[in-house]
Order: C-alpha cells, then sequence, then structure tokens
C-alpha cells in the first residue's frame, strides 16, 4: 500500500489552478492556429491572432488567460492501492483550490449558497469527480469553468425513439442559442447515455479530453464530425463576429443506459477551455 500525503495533493491542486488560468494546453493552442487556416472571414483570422496572441501573454507574464478564472472542477482518479495520509482528501482538495486562487491572485467567483448569493472569498468549495482505478497512484485534471460558456449547457432526455438526426438537432441547436456568449469558437462536450446526472458529468468529462485523443470509436467519430460541420454553418464565427469555425472540437462519451431513456447533455466550453493534470 503506497502512501500519499494530503499535503502534497493540496501543493499540486494549488499549482494547477494557477497554471491552468495562466497557460493554456498545447492541443488548445494547436486548435487556434488550425482554426485560424480553416477560417475564411478576414476579421475571423484576425481574431484568431489575437486569441493566439492573449494566450502567449498570459503565460509569459503569467497572469490569466481570461478574467473569468472559472469554478474549480476536479477529475481525479484514485488507485485502489494507495492510502491518503495527513488529512482527508476532499479537503485537500479545496484547500489547494483556496490556495491557488488566492495567493494566485485569481479573480474569486463562487458564492456559498446559490439563493442567498454571499461570495467565500476563496473560490470553494470546488466541484470534485472521484474515481477508483486500479494501481497505486492518484492521477487528478483540474478544470477551471468560466460560466459564460457553463451557462449555455443544456440536458434533454429524449425516448428511445428519438432519431440521430433528432440528437445532433439538439446538440447544434444548443449551439445556435448559445451564440456569443461562450466566447466562441466553441469546444463542446457531450454526453450520450447512463442517467440524468451521467450524462452531464460526461458531457464535462468530454470537455477536459485532450483536444488531439481520439474518438471514442469510429461511429461516434463521423459523429462529432457530422455535429462540427453543422456547428460552423451557424456563422457565428469567432467571439461572434461571423465566419466559418464556431466549434473548435466537438467531444462525444456515450455510455450504456435504460431501455427506455436516451439522455443527451451539451456542455459548452469557451474558446480558453482550460485544464492541468498531473499524477502523484
Amino acid at each position: 500500500m503506497r502512501e500519499i500525503s494530503a499535503k502534497l495533493i493540496t501543493e499540486k491542486v494549488k499549482e494547477a489552478c494557477i497554471a491552468a488560468n495562466c497557460r493554456l494546453p498545447d492541443d488548445v493552442i494547436e486548435s487556434f492556429k488550425k482554426g485560424k487556416e480553416e477560417e475564411k472571414s478576414p476579421l475571423g483570422r484576425q481574431i484568431f491572432d489575437k486569441m493566439l496572441d492573449n494566450a502567449a501573454l498570459a503565460a509569459k507574464k503569467e497572469v490569466p488567460v481570461c478574467q473569468d478564472t472559472g469554478m474549480a472542477v476536479i477529475f481525479a482518479e484514485i488507485g485502489q492501492d494507495c492510502h491518503i495520509v495527513d488529512g482527508d482528501f476532499e479537503t485537500a482538495i479545496n484547500e489547494g483550490v483556496r490556495r491557488g486562487y488566492v495567493d494566485g491572485y485569481l479573480r474569486l467567483s463562487v458564492v456559498s449558497d446559490p439563493m442567498r448569493r454571499v461570495n467565500t472569498n476563496d473560490n470553494t468549495p470546488a466541484i470534485i469527480h472521484t474515481s477508483i482505478v486500479p494501481g497505486d497512484q492518484i492521477h487528478i485534471t483540474v478544470a477551471p469553468k468560466g460560466f459564460g460558456s457553463e451557462n449555455m449547457s443544456a440536458i434533454k432526455m429524449f425516448t428511445p425513439a428519438a432519431t440521430r438526426d433528432d440528437v445532433v438537432g439538439f446538440i447544434v441547436d444548443t449551439m445556435s442559442k448559445a451564440g456569443s456568449n461562450p466566447c466562441p469558437p466553441m469546444i463542446v462536450g457531450v454526453g450520450l447515455g447512463g442517467t440524468f446526472e451521467k450524462a452531464a458529468y460526461l458531457a464535462k468529462k468530454a470537455v477536459c479530453t485532450p483536444l488531439d485523443a481520439p474518438a471514442q470509436d469510429e461511429f461516434y467519430a463521423d459523429l462529432e464530425k457530422e455535429i462540427t460541420e453543422k456547428a460552423n454553418k451557424l456563422g457565428i464565427g469567432p467571439q461572434g463576429w461571423g465566419g466559418t469555425v464556431t466549434a473548435l472540437k466537438v467531444r462525444v462519451m456515450a455510455f450504456g443506459t435504460h431501455i427506455a431513456g436516451l439522455p443527451c447533455a451539451v456542455n459548452i466550453g469557451c474558446h480558453v477551455t482550460r485544464h492541468q493534470e498531473f499524477t502523484l
């Protein structure tokens, strides 16, 4: 049984919160470059240049790439052969988020209660998703999620009678209704199957998947391509100023479901869809 200190988890989460907000992953930067090549609008290409400049400047000066530094979403894969010592896991995660946002001078955007709206002043609590996996390591993804894009997300509980066109239509319509609000070009996660909450989890997980990772299988690779092509015909374009690149990537994750249902969740990500990963 391998021991991992909760104090180490806190320190690494702190570092990842700051890094995620200041340095976009390489796959996201590459998607900007590819998007610029594909964009037919001169203004749209200029906006891609500004997006690249903004990302480079944020990394160089170690300042947030976006003023909305998000709500911290944590995906943790915990090896079943490791033991956390010196504290409990969730407290360690939240302490890391607190230190990262306060010490990193990141915007504090979280309230303690959705109705009474009192700011916690440290960006906690974090949203924590855990899974138990084989091995003696802990792999953590820190994904700050801004709400300009999060607010544009949607879920629909289809029946099994729904066709492929129905599902694709709902996803594309969700992106169309989002318009310029999520600071496009968008990165979109789609969760299909499971239950109401599982579909939403899959959609959020999909948004955080590296853009250059392969699709779930050939069927879903074709579905992702179809949705992306239809989304890019919407004409929303970079930052909503019109153009041919509205979606940088659409990622679909599917899971088994009940014979009576077909849940479909769409999680919209802005062009600065951020994530940092580390393994202990």
